[in-house]
């Protein structure tokens, strides 16, 4: 168990799939600024269908970012 938030767990699989924030906006189909946001820690606690969204274009499990 890791004490990662779901941001820098987004963030670091996005960076492992070597894709922007811009990129990844426009595969999960979210706002660039909704990245940005999780990413930084503005919004913690995103809705599970963001996630599920950034999860697929990451091709990663969402238990991977939760």
């Amino acid at each position: 168990m890791t004490n990662e938030t779901i941001g820098q767990k987004v963030r670091r699989a996005r960076k492992k799939a070597k894709l922007s924030q811009d990129k990844l906006a426009r595969l999960a189909d979210v706002a660039y600024n909704t990245i940005v946001k999780i990413e930084s820690g503005e919004n913690p606690n995103p809705t599970v269908e963001t996630i599920k969204k950034i999860a697929n274009a990451l091709g990663v499990e969402i238990g991977n970012l939760i």
